[in-house]
């Protein structure tokens, strides 16, 4: 068997290898690795290694764990001793490409005859490799099929149960430590014969060797193939028009939430998020469900539609983003919120769900927050990507058993229900319909927002410039309608059904909200005549004209403060004077002067002009209204950024970084010079770079850079001075520079 280690053996790979390790475990690559020996240490973390096996498949998880239980992490194993480990008729082949797999991420190294476990895989996996539990050797000499046989009915039952995972129980009978002949139950008996071991007070688990002699294969059953995945075909136009559909309805969902939020804006809880009574407030709104709520909420937050106002009593109010995302065209709108929710680090599936201390999960709170969320959403949206157009999953639980077993290790606990999620919440959007990648949601994948807004225009129907009145004061939209048109008809009327067609209701209510708005009744007059293709029934022109009669009569204004006097000759004397045009002072009764200003600037403006009013409360005593100091508003949270892999120039610089830290490593080394920390005196270093310009010598270097980052080369020094060294790498003739205040030390290399 080789002798060789990790780090040699990855040495010894081409650079193409080291770069598509550094791109699939991109946590290797952060902070940049001074050399292969960093690298292999990084890869062997615990963290690490469970991260990549994340990413692995049901057989590549199979392979690992038959490595481990052949102890491959002491002594090299072949392909060969693998296969049978897993059973189920895997062949060869799958097995080799399950290795080659695993070692492009280094979770298993070397040649197919000569395999080892890398470090840190072990304990990645978890202590029940197979479902096994840990080996008592002893049972290795026992003849085992012939102790099974001799339990009696209970014990056997308790073994087969343990034998096919997971291999520990919880029973009250785990510290038992007596006899056979004073064992009472099942458990008992087996931990008097050996069969059981005891891990703690209150559990027991079967050993290693007695879940092998129960199983058909050492790892039982596994799935070596990808589950079947059933898919129906669409036609393209009908996927992509029933994804526009809902795309609008998505839209018109937001709009209106910005537009009751504007008014009455709801509380952020204390502990964050939307309270549960304003959420079923907004699912009556809305008239949706609660899931689809906290979506819609969720969306207008990730769009940035929406945000914590940070207030004393904050609320959670529409931004200025609100009004340009209002003005845009429909399709613009729809791929602001898809490219939204694509990235958004959140899951809003876990809106009404409780967490480990058996708290309420609340739409826009922190605990939704899951940076590893977009990851996710793409895994999902990707195996439909790899559908053709038009063809779409039958059944969305063929998916989740798909995806399930290309990485059953990612998404813990929720590994099922966010693929659900995702699959409710694109369609919901227009991006997935009838099972399938709509145009649209295929172009926000590969192209972006913008292409993504151009395919979801084409599919969405024209805009229509008419509408149909009828006579029970309905109004019929037979589509969606030009901006101009839908705006006015929201101020006059209001949504009863909305769908393909829209239907509005006219009532007294809308006609007065349209004269609030400031229209007048030729107004809506003209409206209803140029855009009805229908009569306009006299009902609705007797209903707008009355209601425009009695609209006004009571006329009412906002101030911003008020001053009252019982005495008419001193507010006559204010109203007079310079400052109440500075001011805007406005009478509106003889001992009432009414302005916009805030209180406290009409005050001191008064006081500088030599009149002494004073502050009152609400029931009439005087108050002190001074400013109590300057305060800070409360900024938000900026979440950090999902990891994302390197770019392919920023691997290749990695790459010959650790080449050229591996040379240095390797070279020997003569007389050298070391900086002690906090050293500013770089003359030893000069003075030995500049003998190796002299002789031609090639110099060992260590260097850290702005990010405080080590790493250490072999140079050919060309010229040194003005604080900086020039020298060529002689394995790739490139010029480098370093500053010298950067060398942290040096050394000649010995040829």
């Amino acid at each position: 068997m080789s002798r060789t280690t990790l780090i040699d053996w990855l040495r010894a790979q081409d650079d193409e290898m080291l770069a598509g390790l550094l791109s699939a475990r991109p946590d290797l690559a952060t902070p940049p690795p001074a050399e292969t020996a960093v690298v292999v240490v990084r890869a062997g973390t615990s963290g690490s290694a469970a991260r990549a096996c994340e990413g692995l498949d049901t057989l590549s998880l199979a392979v690992l764990e038959a490595m481990i239980l052949l102890r491959a992490d002491l002594d090299a194993v072949t392909v060969d001793a693998i296969v049978p480990m897993i059973g189920n008729g895997v062949t060869v082949d799958r097995v080799k490409a399950a290795v080659k797999g695993l070692r492009r991420l280094i979770l298993v190294w070397g040649e197919d005859h000569d395999l080892r476990l890398a470090s840190g895989v072990s304990n990645a996996l978890g202590p029940f490799p197979g479902g096994l539990g840990q080996s008592k050797p002893v049972l290795a000499e026992v003849d085992l099929p012939e102790v099974i046989n001799d339990l009696s009915e209970p014990e056997r039952r308790m073994v087969v149960s343990l034998a096919h995972g997971p291999p520990i129980g919880r029973t009250k009978d785990a510290g038992f430590t007596g006899s056979l002949e004073r064992a009472e139950t099942p458990v008992q008996k087996l931990l008097a014969k050996g069969l059981l071991l005891h891990r703690d007070p209150d559990t027991v688990e079967l050993p290693r060797e007695i879940g092998l002699a129960l199983r058909d294969s050492p790892l039982g059953p596994v799935a070596v193939g990808e589950p079947p995945l059933r898919t129906s075909a669409h036609k393209a136009v009908t996927v992509d028009s029933t994804g526009a559909g809902e795309a609008a309805e998505m839209s018109r969902h937001v709009e209106n939430l910005l537009n009751r939020w504007s008014e009455e804006p709801p509380s952020v809880l204390k502990a964050g998020g939307l309270g549960v009574r304003d959420l079923r407030r907004l699912t009556r709104d809305l008239d949706v469900d609660e899931t689809q709520a906290g979506l819609i909420a969720e969306l207008a937050l990730g769009a940035g539609l929406v945000a914590d106002s940070a207030a004393t009593a904050p609320e959670w109010l529409p931004t200025a983003q609100a009004d340009v995302w209002l003005a845009a065209t429909p399709a613009n709108r729809w791929a602001t919120l898809a490219a939204a929710w694509l990235d958004l680090p959140r899951l809003p599936g876990l809106g009404g769900r409780r967490d480990a201390r058996d708290r309420l999960l609340v739409p826009l709170a922190d605990e939704l927050r899951r940076p590893h969320a977009p990851a996710d959403r793409a895994r999902v949206l990707g195996a439909l990507a790899d559908l053709a157009g038009g063809e779409g999953v039958s059944d969305p639980e063929d998916l989740v058993a798909v995806l399930a077993w290309r990485a059953p290790r990612r998404g813990g606990r929720l590994r099922d229900d966010i693929i659900r999620w995702t699959l409710r919440e694109a369609t919901a959007l227009g991006v997935v319909a009838l099972g399938a990648l709509t145009s649209a949601g295929r172009a926000l994948l590969d192209e972006g927002t913008s292409a993504a807004a151009k395919r979801m225009a084409e599919a969405m129907p024209q805009p229509v410039d008419h509408v149909l009145v009828q006579a029970d004061l309905t109004v019929v939209a037979p589509g969606p309608l030009e901006p101009e048109l839908a705006t006015a008809m929201a101020q006059v009327a209001d949504v009863e059904s909305a769908g393909g067609a829209t239907v509005y209701r006219i009532g007294e209510p809308s006609v007065r909200r349209a004269l609030d708005a400031g229209r007048s009744a030729d107004d809506l007059h003209e409206l209803f005549r140029t855009h009805s293709r229908t009569p306009v029934p006299q009902s609705l022109t007797y209903m707008i004209d009355d209601v425009a009669r009695r609209h006004g009569r009571l006329r009412g204004g906002t101030a911003g403060s008020f001053l009252r006097c019982d005495d008419p000759a001193l507010v006559a004397e204010v109203a007079a004077s310079a400052v109440a045009h500075r001011l805007e002072l406005r009478r509106i009764a003889p001992t009432v002067l009414v302005s916009p200003l805030p209180l406290i600037e009409v005050l001191d403006e008064l006081r500088d002009n030599g009149f002494s009013p004073a502050a009152e409360g609400p029931d009439g005593q005087v108050i002190d209204v001074r400013p109590r100091g300057r305060r800070l508003a409360s900024r938000a949270k900026i979440a950090a950024p999902a990891p994302r892999p390197p770019s392919q120039e920023r691997v290749a610089e990695l790459v010959a970084k650790v080449r050229a830290g591996d040379r240095a490593s390797a070279s020997r080394r003569g007389r050298s010079v070391r900086l002690a920390a906090g050293d500013a005196d770089t003359s030893g270093t000069l003075a030995l770079l500049q003998e190796a310009v002299q002789q031609g010598r090639s110099a060992w270097i260590g260097v850290v850079d702005a990010h405080g980052v080590a790493s250490q080369r072999i140079l050919e020094p060309i010229r040194v001075g003005g604080g900086i060294l020039e020298g060529r790498d002689s394995e790739t003739d490139e010029i480098h520079r370093f500053p010298l205040h950067r060398i942290t030390s040096a050394a000649l290399v010995e040829e």
